[in-house]
């Protein structure tokens, strides 16, 4: 269970995530999102280095949590391919703290009505709290994913990566299995139409804590004269030198998956989970005819 402090941390970026998109004309991907509120909250490198018991950034989890109540709240919208985008209300929000609490304070007491409407269950799940109200955790088997990707043997972890990239499009994916050859374990061609396709080299890191900028340019190295691109994969997270070093201009670019992209993958292309269908009760549908 999170202290009371942990617990009211993400609830800080709940106006600098509106600000954030739309200082970023209205829509953003995640990552987009999350480094510009980073930028606009002037997080110190301690904090976006940071990381959960579970071997992903805080900081990250915390902005994710801001866009789950600012979604509920019709602040926030998303699409199918995850981006995330400001809604008309949204665009014309601007929120202090005090307002962001308010709004939190309304979603929960809204979930709690709705648990007294549901058998009690005992599933053993945890729960954060602020000023006693429940934040459920995020869900389980997104940790245990990453645990048991990292309890992996370091050939299996490689295998996995193949798996992936072939399920992601790419094509003629080898694993190198060969020590010492500068953090390179594999290759792929990714064919971006029947006329163009480029080769690219992959590296997986099974961390818990952060990759740092060295890495990258390790691997970078290794690369030229290789492969037109890169890409590292990692259970945990990449530092902010890390990701600034990844994109650096005029040097062959590097992709970046850390822990929480590792998931996100793993749910789009349904590797590894077998998925749930559930359904929530609109109340709102249900109004016009309760009149």
């Amino acid at each position: 269970m999170a202290s009371k402090r942990e617990g009211t941390r993400f609830l800080h970026h709940f106006g600098p995530l509106l600000d954030a998109l739309r200082a970023l004309g209205g829509s953003a991907t995640p990552d987009e999102a999350t480094d510009k509120v980073a930028e606009l909250c002037g997080a110190s490198e301690k904090q976006l280095n940071e990381t959960l018991p579970s071997g992903g950034a805080r900081f990250n989890n915390q902005v994710a949590w801001a866009r789950f109540y600012l979604k509920r709240e019709g602040l926030l919208d998303s699409s199918q391919r995850g981006i995330w985008s400001l809604t008309e209300k949204g665009a014309e929000t601007h929120l202090s703290y005090a307002q962001a609490q308010e709004i939190f304070r309304r979603q929960v007491q809204a979930d709690a009505v709705q648990r007294k409407q549901k058998p009690k269950t005992d599933d053993g799940s945890g729960t954060q709290t602020l000023d006693g109200l429940d934040i459920p955790d995020a869900p389980d088997y997104r940790t245990q994913l990453l645990e048991t990707i990292m309890a992996l043997p370091f050939s299996g972890f490689e295998r996995l990566a193949q798996r992936l990239l072939r399920e992601a499009g790419f094509q003629q994916v080898s694993v190198t299995g060969k020590s010492g050859d500068n953090g390179i374990d594999g290759e792929g061609l990714l064919a971006v139409n029947p006329f163009v396709s480029f080769k690219v080299l992959f590296q997986c890191k099974r961390y818990k804590g952060s990759v740092g900028a060295p890495v990258i340019r390790d691997f970078r190295g290794a690369m030229l004269g290789r492969a037109d691109k890169g890409i590292i994969l990692t259970t945990g997270t990449f530092t902010q030198d890390a990701r600034k070093e990844a994109r650096r201009d005029g040097a062959p670019p590097v992709e970046l998956v850390d822990g929480d992209k590792l998931v996100a993958l793993f749910e789009k292309l349904e590797l590894g989970l077998r998925p749930r269908i559930t359904f929530d009760v609109d109340e709102a549908f249900f109004d016009e005819f309760r009149r």
